[in-house]
């Protein structure tokens, strides 16, 4: 078990969703307690269900209200969708305590996120640019994070006694978020590339000879498994990345750089995640054709 601090301070995280369950419950094995959340699902009768459940299982205090969640919390950790990650901060700025730090590690622009610190430091707290790296499971609290901001050394300090592994990549706000920001150029555009070319594939019927190519070029990577990964990714988590790949856009549009990967990205994402579709324990074939038969 982890040597707890005395001195430090109640946390608050804003979202409840998968990241947070997922980190959340693994802090409560290194001894944390005492966690609390506002989740705006809390406010919907079948959302607040999940909420309440995660939340029990993560030993985590659900609050109606960004405010009495915030009392007293001197860290607070923002992990939100990207389309509310500004508004998320505009409807906390008012509750948060003087001097507190705020941690938003959500799938920002750099430009979200400056206009977020603005808001946050104007109310007198302070804002840490936070990007989580990897997916959260398996590695739960121990995802690998970067951060960026004036506050970034007290903000590392703390996450590293909860366990966490955060690595500072700048002082100014924006520096994590264009690393996360760049990178999912690759990762969520290929998740997508990977889908319009095995689903036109199995179509066609021509999916083992694609593979086989494929395989030839780059015997390293296993192309089927690494297909039916990313259809998966889509199904279950489209509509997240979708957001996220908005904020990606406008990144590379600030950067005086075309969009065009990126934005077809978001047209995949957005459309496997609205077949509604359960993802299953399936290989890529049958994956495949269920997706089919719906679009």
């Amino acid at each position: 078990m982890m040597k707890q601090s005395t001195a430090f301070p109640d946390i608050a995280m804003i979202g409840f969703g998968e990241a947070a369950h997922a980190i959340a419950g693994s802090w409560r094995h290194n001894g944390r307690s005492g966690l609390r959340t506002f989740d705006r699902g809390l406010e919907n009768p079948q959302s607040s269900q999940i909420i309440h459940a995660r939340c029990e299982e993560a030993g985590v205090e659900p609050h109606d209200h960004a405010k009495s969640a915030l009392a007293g919390a001197g860290l607070v950790i923002s992990l939100v969708t990207a389309d509310e990650a500004l508004a998320a901060a505009i409807a906390c700025a008012p509750h948060l305590e003087p001097g507190s730090l705020l941690l938003d590690g959500n799938s920002c622009a750099p430009e979200t996120k400056i206009k977020a610190a603005s808001v946050i430091e104007a109310a007198g707290a302070h804002y840490v640019d936070m990007a989580v790296m990897a997916p959260v499971y398996p590695r739960r609290h121990e995802v690998p994070l970067l951060l960026a901001g004036k506050m970034a050394k007290p903000a590392r300090n703390l996450l590293l006694e909860l366990g966490m592994r955060p690595e500072i990549v700048g002082t100014r706000v924006g520096d994590a978020s264009t690393i996360k920001m760049l990178r999912s150029v690759m990762i969520k555009g290929l998740e997508a590339l990977t889908g319009e070319c095995f689903l036109a594939a199995r179509r066609a019927g021509v999916e083992d000879a694609v593979l086989a190519s494929l395989k030839a070029s780059d015997p390293e990577i296993d192309w089927s498994a690494r297909a039916s990964y990313n259809l998966e990714r889509m199904l279950v988590h489209g509509e997240r990345r979708a957001a996220e790949m908005e904020e990606v856009c406008k990144t590379l549009q600030a950067l005086g750089l075309p969009d065009w990967m990126s934005r077809s990205t978001i047209e995949w994402q957005r459309k496997l995640a609205e077949l509604d579709l359960e993802a299953g324990a399936n290989g890529l074939t049958v994956r495949a054709d269920r997706i089919l038969k719906c679009l």
